[in-house]
């Protein structure tokens, strides 16, 4: 490690989070700062804060912060070193499996890390698969971005986004090529997000889909469809995001507590 580089990098920040005690603190906190290191800027410090600093941080203990931790270093994508500190990993595995666990950061976190291109956006009439989400709107505004490995350049996913016109017009597009679409709703927009339904499955890949992520004619993806409600039940996002079957895995924890 090069401490002069180092120390003359931005510090790392880690995004806030909103606890949910109905869930195990230590995988909301993983999940959270998962999608921090993934999302960080290309010039910002590879040192984490301290395992105090980053427990008062999230507002948890430090044996949970240490368990959060663990889970990241179980990744590959931090390494601990004694009396050094806790470093990300400059070659981290940045595709991880679909992993649902009710926790709207851990969507972020999934969709984190990557490049990602916007294709296009415009308005254009309600598709009738989504008809049931947008009920009495004629249009929604539609956002087609494509996520690639920001080593290799591999195309890794892609994802069409469905917004309400009214939602879409508090929405600049440069920022989709920062963050995932969940963090800008969140975040920048401000929707109040009260849950997310998710729904994935198996699918052969169509044309359009072969053609953006590189893969065979027919060949497997995963398919998920994340419906984004706001604290009125108003569904103001769905998004359908095609993954190579040969980059995911699927995988849900269910919590018996």
């Amino acid at each position: 490690m090069n401490q002069v580089n180092e120390a003359s990098r931005p510090g790392f920040a880690p995004d806030s989070l909103v606890l949910n005690r109905k869930l195990p603190l230590w995988y909301q906190v993983s999940q959270s700062l998962r999608a921090s290191i993934l999302g960080r800027p290309q010039d910002a410090s590879t040192r984490l804060p301290t395992e105090e600093q980053l427990a008062a941080h999230y507002g948890v203990s430090v044996l949970t912060m240490r368990q959060a931790l663990k889970e990241l270093e179980g990744e590959g994508l931090i390494s601990r070193h004694r009396r050094r500190g806790t470093f990300i990993e400059p070659r981290a595995r940045r595709v991880s499996p679909v992993r649902l666990l009710g926790s709207i950061d851990t969507i972020v976190a999934q969709q984190s890390g990557e490049r990602t291109t916007v294709l296009g956006h415009g308005r254009t009439p309600v598709p009738g698969d989504l008809a049931e989400f947008f009920p009495g709107c004629p249009e929604v505004v539609s956002y087609r971005r494509l996520r690639c490995d920001e080593e290799t350049g591999e195309p890794t996913n892609w994802a069409e986004n469905a917004l309400r016109p009214e939602t879409a017009a508090r929405l600049d597009v440069t920022d989709l090529e920062r963050w995932p679409m969940t963090k800008v709703l969140r975040d920048v927009v401000g929707v109040r997000i009260s849950r997310i339904t998710d729904t994935v499955e198996a699918r052969l890949a169509d044309p359009a889909t072969a053609e953006l992520l590189q893969v065979p004619l027919l060949s497997p993806i995963l398919h998920y469809t994340g419906v984004t409600y706001d604290e009125d039940g108003t569904v103001v996002d769905v998004a359908r995001i095609r993954y190579r079957g040969d980059r995911f895995s699927f995988s849900v924890t269910v919590d018996a507590h």
